[in-house]
């Protein structure tokens, strides 16, 4: 009978009972800290930094219960031109979207609208 040779290895990382590593608090905050700064998605961040996607994402949710709600949002300025079609005295759009929370964005360009709404969306 032939014997089995192990090697443990230890990388002195605190693991759970179930042998998941533990994120220190601070580390945590550090990775948020860096993902709000990065252009990175969610699982582009957790990936590059070698965190479960899904415990980074529990990470995030955690801040935001703490923080009373959504984080505040991220704004991009968008210059578009003003040529609007009037109708007497009163400007009218040709367009008009309405978004799930009822939100709703008139235009008349079809790309410029198309760009607002990814913007919006991000």
């Amino acid at each position: 009978m032939e014997s089995i040779l192990t090697e443990v290895f230890d990388d002195k990382q605190r693991r759970d009972a179930r042998g998941r590593r533990i994120v220190a608090r601070e580390r945590q905050e550090e990775l948020l800290r860096a993902y709000d700064a990065s252009d990175l998605s969610q699982r582009e961040f957790a990936r590059r930094e070698g965190v479960n996607f899904h415990t980074f994402v529990e990470w995030l949710q955690r801040r935001r219960r703490s923080a009373g709600g959504k984080p505040p949002p991220r704004f991009q300025e968008l210059s578009l031109p003003f040529t609007p079609k009037t109708s007497g005295t009163v400007a009218t759009a040709s367009l008009e979207v309405q978004l799930a929370d009822g939100t709703i964005v008139r235009g008349s360009n079809v790309e410029e609208l198309a760009q607002l709404l990814r913007l919006i969306r991000c």
